[in-house]
């Protein structure tokens, strides 16, 4: 079986050509097709018509309902862990991405050429502002944060079971399930499509939400932040003992004339470098104790095997106590 996943909220006036783009994917998928509908505290009528729409539909379903709006990627985190598939694919509900990419997730990840299928933008039909601003963050994001980040960045993913049940348990409030992907590693493929544009309703990507999305992209993959902080505290202090000397200089020399000018000069220098320096030591400190708190493992195992007995193999559990999905080698 395969699963799709998708969260919703304000999608009410696309919400029937959705249902009818899903009913004709799901009879061109290979296998069957369970797609899960998760409400993310939809303000509009969305839960109360997938409630009267889905029972007469010939589609395999669930439908979930969150407590509030709590974001898209636990929207998306909710519906993964709900899911019966053994292959898993994510999609907007805004039709933005075409749904022929979820079939071709599927044809990727059964035929086993990779464990996690990225879908990646070659362009957008959005506002020229928008675009110029989505493609800057990427840009910076792919060279200071996650150098694999393909141009442009990632907004659809499928996935194997296995890599979906590690990434659930990475999973944590304000995390970036993208990103988290690119952390386990595993074996990737990206497919490129068009991203069109909006035909029903209002987007909900506020600006509001784009930063605080651009902020938790960063500080929850990160420590550079911090390390711009460190090294500029550094290269202060040695300007500022370079700036001191100086300054003594001048004074012994008598081409300073104010009184008290030298000791006020000599304090802002060494102790503005210093609180620099030190927020930035601190702050690594931080760094390193939010690292442990997420307790993120130190490592993911895809498969173990056991080659001890002759023309055996043994699969060993993994850190959990279940097997690996992986098929072992004789």
């Amino acid at each position: 079986m395969n699963s799709l996943v998708i969260p919703v909220y304000r999608n009410e006036a696309n919400l029937d050509r959705l249902l009818a783009e899903l009913v004709q994917l799901a009879a061109r998928a290979p296998g069957e097709l369970e797609v899960v509908f998760v409400v993310d505290g939809s303000p509009d009528r969305c839960l109360q018509m997938l409630r009267e729409r889905l029972p007469s539909l010939p589609l395999r379903s669930q439908l979930l309902s969150l407590s509030r709006n709590f974001g898209s990627f636990a929207a998306i985190a909710a519906g993964l862990e709900r899911a019966r598939g053994d292959c898993m694919a994510v999609m907007a509900a805004d039709l933005q991405e075409p749904p022929e990419l979820v079939l071709q997730f599927f044809e990727v990840l059964r035929a086993g050429r990779a464990d996690i299928v990225f879908g990646v933008r070659s362009g957008r039909s959005d506002p020229w502002l928008s675009e110029a601003a989505s493609n800057l963050f990427w840009l910076l994001y792919r060279r200071l944060v996650i150098k694999d980040m393909p141009r442009g960045g990632v907004d659809v993913f499928g996935c194997t079971r296995e890599v979906c049940d590690h990434l659930l348990r990475l999973q944590g409030i304000d995390s970036n399930l993208i990103a988290l992907l690119f952390w386990l590693g595993y074996r990737r493929e990206y497919i490129i499509y068009r991203r069109q544009a909006r035909l029903e309703g209002k987007s909900a990507w506020t600006l509001r939400k784009k930063l605080r999305y651009g902020l938790n992209s960063i500080f929850n993959f990160t420590d550079l932040p911090i390390l711009l902080l460190l090294y500029a505290g550094t290269i202060a202090l040695v300007l500022a003992v370079a700036a001191s000397v100086l300054v003594l200089a001048a004074k012994l020399r008598g081409d300073i004339q104010v009184p008290g000018y030298t000791p006020i000069v000599l304090v802002s220098l060494f102790f503005g470098a210093l609180t620099s320096l030190g927020f930035g030591i601190v702050g690594q400190y931080l760094w390193l104790a939010l690292q442990i708190s997420r307790r993120r493992p130190s490592y993911v195992v895809r498969s173990a095997e056991d080659h001890g007995a002759k023309d055996s193999c043994v699969r060993q559990p993994l850190p959990d106590g279940r097997g690996s999905d992986s098929e072992p080698r004789p």
